[in-house]
């Protein structure tokens, strides 16, 4: 059996693969339209509304994709007592994810990003959230929540998108329980707790990410690679997967594997979420017991389908072990 024919066969395996995903959850709002006018009032373009869409965002797209690859997920967060949040639940629930994980919080707003795009081209995006860390009260709701489903699931996705889920002691606390029990731990970082992931199995940071984590400058593939050294050795994790948007992966190892991954995006409509199509998919992976490079191997190749798409986007195993086909044929 080839290479690919092996991969697609670990793709038909995800639907065994039990993750809880804990992270930011958010609402994505598309407003689209069209522009044939300037504004007599200020010198901006004036959008004839078209249509107006929801989709999950944040850690809610990376719980997306593993549902739209056959994994089985449980949603950990929270949202505040409003309509957004309601609709957030609603279209996660639609979709058959597992939303008992997601607290409510009265005084606190749902996180929204709203996208306003004419015709191609995104004209502006308008956040609406709050960036506090959750109190200890409803971090505690959280970890006794991750608690009670521990032996029930095969990996912890941790997605931090620095509106206030993560907190330190979220960390101090998750990490050595999903050690204890040996389930591997994916994180999708922020700079701000870099150095509170310390023992996690991978962190899967961009370009950008690991610079500003590093203090290193991306000049060459010698300070790409010195960045992924630093990471490993500060963070004692086993491995570091730094995506690069065009130039494909790099992924780092601890026991001093190097390994370079092309993209495989052919055209490229929409960046929007593709890190979380990445962690999500190494979640699939590593819950099935995959090895790491190739886990990335198939989470670039997802990756490449949803930067193809327009909007907040997931791939699906049809799509996915189609594309291997075409990277077999390459």
């Amino acid at each position: 059996m080839s290479k690919v024919e092996e991969l697609k066969k670990v793709v038909e395996r995800f639907e065994s693969a039990r993750i809880l995903a804990i992270g930011d959850v958010m609402l994505d709002r598309f407003i689209t339209g069209s522009v044939s006018r300037i504004s007599p009032e200020a010198p901006v373009p004036v959008v004839d509304l078209t249509s107006e869409t929801f989709k999950p965002g944040g850690a809610a797209n990376a719980i997306s994709n593993i549902k739209a690859l056959g994994g089985k997920d449980i949603a950990a967060g929270v949202i505040g007592d409003d309509a957004s949040g309601r609709k957030l639940i609603d279209l996660l629930k639609q979709s058959g994810i597992n939303t008992e994980g997601i607290i409510i919080i009265k005084n606190r707003s749902t996180s929204v990003k709203t996208r306003i795009i004419a015709g191609q081209q995104q004209i502006v995006r308008i956040d609406r959230e709050k960036r506090n860390g959750v109190d200890l009260e409803h971090t505690q709701q959280i970890l006794d929540f991750v608690n009670t489903k521990i032996d029930d699931i095969d990996a912890i996705l941790i997605s931090d998108y620095d509106k206030g889920v993560i907190t330190n002691k979220l960390l101090e606390d998750v990490i050595p329980l999903a050690k204890k029990c040996d389930k591997p731990i994916i994180v999708d970082p922020k700079v701000g707790h870099f150095l509170d992931y310390k023992g996690v199995t991978v962190v899967t940071p961009n370009l950008n990410e690991a610079s500003a984590a590093t203090g290193i400058s991306p000049i060459n593939e010698t300070s790409i690679r010195n960045m992924g050294q630093w990471l490993l050795t500060q963070l004692e994790c086993d491995t570091v997967l730094i995506t690069r948007g065009k130039d494909g992966m790099s992924l780092f190892e601890k026991d001093g594997n190097v390994a370079h991954i092309p993209t495989v995006a052919r055209e490229v409509f929409d960046v929007t979420g593709a890190g979380d199509t990445v962690t999500g998919v190494v979640a699939l992976c590593l819950a099935v017991g995959l090895e790491m490079k190739d886990a990335a191997t198939i989470a670039n190749t997802a990756a490449g389908i949803v930067v193809g798409k327009r909007g907040t986007a997931t791939a699906t195993k049809e799509e996915l072990k189609h594309h291997l086909d075409v990277l077999k044929e390459k």
